[in-house]
């Protein structure tokens, strides 16, 4: 590494001090990084539902927050002891999931869920729960899923970074850091969709659309895209999406009878994308008997629990859970940046918006208004 002894960085961030609160832009310091650890500068970062939803939980982890979970594009500018494969100056994007490549879930294809460094909202580092953010005043502020580009510099584990080609652009990896690789993953890596299948979209938010990107790449003859914004009808055709429903409009029948009519049995693939029981409950009963598959990508905003008939599985249907899409942070990220240098993932059009980390709290404005499907933050604007 070009510096062998880093020192501490006195830098901007936006840090959540309240529940719910307008996020602060004010200095920090950030720590050099220890054993198996990077220091990387941010070049921009973007917002998304899981960050309002921990922002607005009033019971969490104890203390500010440097948010978020992940969606950020950086360059390396120091490295800790032990670190491999990295090198000031390096293109890498953080996500909130480790790859060790050591652990038997790592070395398996059937889980992208790292055992040794378990996906957990800890305060701290993954390694030893220790912090390297303080405000100017000396006080300890807590990482966020181990990531936090909410500041122009953080600290990372090794495990949680990737890789990147230079010429990807950084909004676009911001992108491949979280949002996009959960839905486009679901409906590519998870799911495996096949070409000339049928696919059912519960919510076509920015995660469901990425969902309807992946299916497009993957080949799917018919995308329906389910949801109550009308205005979704036109968008989704952008991504994909070849039908739309609107539960409001659709009478006395439900959404499960009209997409078994739609698909003549039901769809082969359902993705839930909301966070609702009662929607994954239908997002199942409109699969198809005999294969198919309902994969569930919303985390049930009440905590509510997700009942199904046991009859129905005895029939071929079955569920699947879904984090970050089953993508594999290291192996798989690079092949979709890949995807999107040769034209074949489009990903610019998740890109509505774009404002200076000053104007953080903007950014959560649009999102909670629903006028932005990925608004990029900028933090040398």
């Amino acid at each position: 590494m070009e510096d062998k002894c880093p020192e501490p960085i006195h830098c901007k961030a936006a840090v959540c001090r309240a529940a719910g609160e307008p996020l602060t832009v004010e200095e920090v310091v950030v720590d050099p990084p220890r054993a198996y650890e990077l220091r990387i500068k941010i070049v921009c970062t973007s917002l998304c539902h899981s960050d309002v939803t921990f922002w607005r939980m009033k019971v969490r982890i104890a203390g500010p927050i440097s948010f978020p979970i992940a969606r950020v594009r950086v360059v390396v500018e120091s490295v800790g002891e032990h670190v491999e494969g990295f090198a000031a100056g390096d293109s890498v994007v953080p996500t909130f999931l480790s790859q060790c490549s050591e652990c038997t879930d790592c070395k398996s294809s059937r889980s992208n869920v790292c055992s040794k460094y378990r996906f957990a909202v800890r305060p701290g580092m993954p390694r030893d729960d220790t912090t390297r953010f303080r405000d100017a005043g000396g006080s300890p502020l807590h990482h966020f899923l181990g990531v936090s580009s909410f500041s122009e510099y953080t600290v990372v584990d090794v495990t949680q970074v990737v890789k990147v080609d230079p010429a990807l652009p950084p909004p676009t990896a911001c992108l491949l850091s979280c949002g996009a690789s959960t839905g486009v993953g679901a409906a590519w890596k998870l799911a495996k969709v096949e070409p000339g299948s049928s696919v059912a979209i519960f919510g076509l938010g920015a995660v469901g659309l990425a969902v309807a990107e992946g299916a497009r790449i993957c080949g799917a003859s018919k995308i329906i895209g389910v949801d109550l914004n009308p205005e979704k009808d036109e968008l989704g055709k952008k991504f994909g999406v070849t039908h739309f429903i609107n539960p409001k409009e659709l009478g006395e029948k439900t959404v499960s009878q009209v997409i078994i009519e739609m698909t003549d049995g039901g769809a082969d693939y359902c993705f839930e994308c909301i966070g609702l029981a009662a929607l994954m409950s239908d997002a199942f009963q409109s699969s198809r008997e005999g294969w198919g598959k309902t994969i569930i990508l919303g985390v049930e905003m009440h905590g509510a629990p997700f009942s199904i008939p046991s009859r129905e599985i005895l029939h071929g249907k079955c569920v699947m859970g879904s984090l970050f899409g089953g993508v594999k942070p290291k192996q798989d990220i690079p092949i979709l940046a890949e995807k999107y240098l040769n034209k074949e993932l489009e990903l610019d059009k998740f890109i509505t918006h774009e404002v200076a980390l000053k104007d953080i709290n903007t950014a959560f404005d649009l999102l909670l208004q629903g006028k932005s499907l990925r608004c990029t933050i900028w933090m040398d604007k």
